[in-house]
């Protein structure tokens, strides 16, 4: 059995910063990608970042130069720093991670439950 969980969603004006947080716990060999998605209000999920194992990342245009995302792979966390925060990043923030399982070595999807953040202008 494997968890995600999240921590550091909250409220916050915009222009300021956010930090979250995505621990994964259970039974893992290990973690290949890593990633966080957001799903606002009425709008479909959409991916945010994403971290390779071995550092490589990804960020979706509307996020670029104002988010960060970074991993911890001895404590198989995943952070997303989140600076200049405007009111349309306003979603539920859910960690997702690509892990593989012992001792099978198959990979299976896991979600985090969700952590609001709300930028208010």
């Amino acid at each position: 059995q494997v968890q995600l969980v999240e921590s550091g969603g909250g409220l916050v004006q915009a222009g300021g910063s956010l930090r979250l947080s995505c621990a994964a716990s259970g039974t893992i060999f290990s973690i290949n990608a890593m990633g966080w998605y957001r799903q606002a209000a009425g709008k479909q999920r959409e991916l945010v970042a994403s971290i390779t194992s071995g550092g490589t990342t990804n960020y979706a245009d509307s996020v670029k130069g104002r988010f960060t995302i970074s991993r911890d792979n001895a404590k198989n966390t995943v952070y997303l720093q989140m600076n200049s925060l405007k009111p349309e990043d306003t979603a539920v923030y859910y960690c997702n991670a690509h892990v593989v399982l012992p001792p099978s070595r198959y990979v299976v999807d896991y979600w985090g439950q969700g952590t609001q953040v709300t930028v208010s202008s």
